[in-house]
């Protein structure tokens, strides 16, 4: 991999409404133009979860331009091609998936899905919070990997173990 490379990632999620909306803007702000994100859905939910975009705010990442998406958005020749595609909820992990051009790493960074806790508003806040921290920590050390001096083998080993912490 290059190392003044700008690396494009998707990230996705059946309804695309929460963690995948979660990742999306996190590494768009971490990634600071070293990575592009994008998040899509398997079956989009065609909104975005409010406390998403609450959480998104908290860490003061803009939140204006999201949407649920389908994923077959980013199948297409005319959409950006692809680096890395992660999972971030177990059912999309074991669906199949669109045939992405250019043969990205993938790998499955599942994370409890915070739209299906039931509870009072402060613990969904929280249950959004968590996520969001838990997603951030895996971005991290993703960004933090020597992408320019690691071979492809040795990457897609390293996503995939990020996905086990």
């Amino acid at each position: 991999m290059l190392a003044d490379k700008t690396y494009n990632v998707l990230f996705i999620c059946t309804g695309n409404s929460a963690r995948s909306i979660l990742a999306e803007g996190l590494m768009n702000d971490l990634g600071k133009g070293r990575f592009q994100a994008y998040s899509a859905g398997s079956h989009p939910n065609g909104t975005v979860n409010p406390l998403a975009l609450e959480t998104l705010k908290s860490f003061h990442i803009p939140t204006d331009s999201f949407r649920s998406k389908d994923w077959d958005e980013f199948a297409k020749p005319d959409a950006p091609q692809m680096d890395f595609v992660l999972t971030v909820c177990d059912k999309a992990a074991g669906e199949v998936c669109p045939v992405w051009p250019g043969q990205p790493m993938s790998a499955h960074w599942g994370v409890a899905d915070p739209a299906a806790f039931e509870g009072t508003d402060d613990a969904k806040r929280q249950q959004f919070r968590d996520a969001a921290i838990t997603l951030k920590r895996r971005i991290e050390l993703m960004l933090s990997l020597p992408l320019a001096r690691l071979d492809a083998m040795a990457i897609h080993r390293e996503i995939k173990d990020i996905g086990t912490r």
